[in-house]
């Protein structure tokens, strides 16, 4: 038995010595097979119901029984081009631009500071500041900020106090803009999803101008450019690929939210929201699919445009 046992042994290293040396002398192979199982689960699970999302967008619902037929149309489309849908496309996209542009005028300072003189304990405290919320739930975060938007909330607490209610009265007042309270607006949509994705464009921008070479900066300054000068013509050129990067969360995220317009805001809907409406209460599963496209097809173009400046290399 110990001698069968052994040879069994030495059969087994035999077979390993063998497939060692197989995969040494070809490493594609090993690579191949390390990378098949992910791959395999990418292209069934994510590119698969990718695929399934744009076949059921070219099917349409029968107007009398409201079942989905299953034949190659265009209608869907059609219908997602009438007026209503294309306000509501108009909308997501002008939101998520805004947020993404005023969220770079925001973190730019935030992140340039803990590049350049945060140092030690201030520089964990900054790591601290950005992340923390983070920790906590997302509709946490959202039912708060709700909160702190009411007509009762503390912001309100806080105009009444300081005399300038009259203003958020007269900003509240404008058609598109305002609402009953801010809880109940664009603003305070836009509020919340700025403070959502914040981090997410403070980051990369942090990281980008982290790289920035000292030497480069200090080489401006012996040639005679003015710090104004050396910060357009040296530090924000370089830094340009993080706020690409960042702008591609906060852009993304924006564009795909539902839960945040649903709870804070008005009654108008974003891309979101329709997919939601359509695919489960209306029960018009292919225009909830053909409104999901649309965020793909934009940020398909998006990513290309952000590959273009560089932002990849800044993630």
């Amino acid at each position: 038995m110990a001698s069968v046992a052994i040879e069994g042994v030495r059969v087994r290293d035999g077979f390993m010595r063998r497939l060692s040396d197989l995969f040494v002398r070809r490493p594609r192979l090993l690579l191949a097979l390390l990378l098949a199982p992910p791959l395999l689960w990418l292209g069934v699970v994510y590119l698969g119901s990718l695929l399934a999302l744009l076949a059921q967008s070219f099917f349409s619902i029968d107007e009398f029984s409201g079942l989905i037929v299953r034949e190659f149309t265009l209608k869907t489309y059609r219908e997602l081009l009438q007026p209503a849908n294309i306000d509501i496309i108009g909308r997501t996209v002008t939101m998520a631009a805004l947020v993404t542009l005023v969220g770079a005028l925001i973190a730019f300072p935030i992140a340039y500071y803990a590049a350049r003189y945060a140092r030690g304990r201030m520089k964990a405290f900054f790591y601290l500041a950005v992340m923390l919320p983070l920790w906590s739930s997302y509709l946490v975060r959202v039912y708060a900020w709700k909160l702190i938007l009411a007509r009762e909330g503390i912001l309100a607490w806080a105009t009444d106090h300081t005399g300038t209610t009259p203003l958020l009265d007269a900003w509240l007042s404008l058609p598109v803009v305002g609402g009953p309270s801010l809880s109940i607006s664009y603003t305070g949509t836009f509020l919340v999803f700025l403070y959502l994705w914040l981090p997410f464009m403070i980051l990369p921008i942090q990281a980008a101008l982290e790289r920035v070479p000292q030497s480069l900066v200090e080489a401006s300054a012996d040639l005679g450019a003015r710090p104004r000068q050396t910060f357009w013509k040296v530090t924000f050129p370089l830094a340009l690929p993080g706020i690409v990067a960042g702008s591609i969360f906060t852009f993304s995220l924006t564009l795909g939210d539902y839960i945040t317009p649903q709870i804070v805001g008005s009654s108008t809907l974003y891309i979101g929201q329709a997919v939601y409406t359509h695919q489960g209460t209306a029960g018009n599963i292919p225009l909830a699919a053909a409104f999901s496209v649309v965020p793909i097809a934009i940020m398909v173009v998006y990513l290309a445009i952000a590959k273009r400046m560089g932002a990849f290399d800044a993630l």
